[in-house]
């Protein structure tokens, strides 16, 4: 359970970096209204509402997750004789944070996972806090990007390790995995395999699409924001409302995550 869950915070935070490397690269696709990155971005960063979504594997709900922002939470708070809501990120940037729990494959114990991701006022990410739990083990993962290191601690029945990596050490997950899973076996059947997280330089080959198109929820057909994209040969898509909620997200694996309006009726 340990070397799973390690390996569940590590292919996390790459993952991550690897979405916050590459968030302003993007293209368009012929057959949508293209728009540009940023502009969904900042609107994902400024929702007002929190986005609550079940997590499917396939046709089975396995868990579900909760996405929200630090001006929604503020804007809450709003009064009249308070700062307008378009002020906030002015004070201290943006947060996002996201929780929930969820159980695949031949996981046979729910896994709780709570994380934020702090900005500066160009939203341009400076901290990142992860934490995943199941029964007695504990991983937590946390990085500053000023001091490009990530700080990651282990707990299991008591026990405790500690480590600090630095990213050129994280470029190469696989690495990572040895050092930490040792000999404790592949931890998935079959075999897992990350690419190496590439340099900036090379971010310039991956491609983002930022495009406004409709799409059907229920009955009804509204507008959305989609963002895709096909790095590393994994294809990602995710469709947000036009005031920044996460409506709908595909990912590999035959995973995805959406709002319980998207299926119905």
């Amino acid at each position: 359970m340990t070397a799973r869950l390690t390996l569940l915070a590590i292919a996390a935070f790459w993952v991550t970096m690897n979405g916050l490397l590459w968030h302003q690269e993007f293209g368009a696709h012929a057959d949508t209204t293209p728009v540009p990155f940023d502009l969904v971005w900042k609107k994902i960063l400024t929702a007002p509402d929190a986005s609550s979504l079940s997590i499917f594997q396939g046709r089975k709900r396995v868990g579900y997750c909760e996405f929200s922002t630090s001006i929604g939470k503020q804007m809450v708070e709003l009064d009249d004789d308070k700062l307008p809501a378009a002020e906030l990120p002015a004070r201290a940037g943006y947060q996002v944070h996201l929780s929930g729990n969820f159980a695949l494959g031949t996981f046979t114990n729910q896994i709780k996972f709570t994380g934020q991701l702090r900005f500066n006022q160009q939203r341009t990410w400076r901290e990142l806090t992860l934490k995943i739990a199941a029964r007695q083990t504990t991983v937590e993962l946390h990085s500053l990007a000023a001091r490009q290191i990530l700080h990651l601690k282990v707990t299991d029945a008591g026990a405790m390790m500690e480590r600090n990596l630095t990213f050129a050490e994280l470029q190469n997950p696989n690495t990572l995995l040895r050092i930490f899973l040792g000999d404790a076996g592949d931890p998935f059947p079959g075999g897992m395999e990350f690419p190496t997280l590439a340099p900036a330089a090379a971010a310039q080959k991956i491609s983002w699409t930022a495009s406004r198109t409709r799409v059907r929820m229920g009955t009804e057909t509204v507008p959305v924001y989609r963002l895709e994209t096909g790095a590393l040969g994994y294809n990602v898509t995710v469709d947000v409302s036009t005031l920044g909620e996460i409506l709908h997200v595909e990912l590999p694996g035959n995973l995805s995550a959406r709002i319980d309006e998207w299926s119905k009726p």
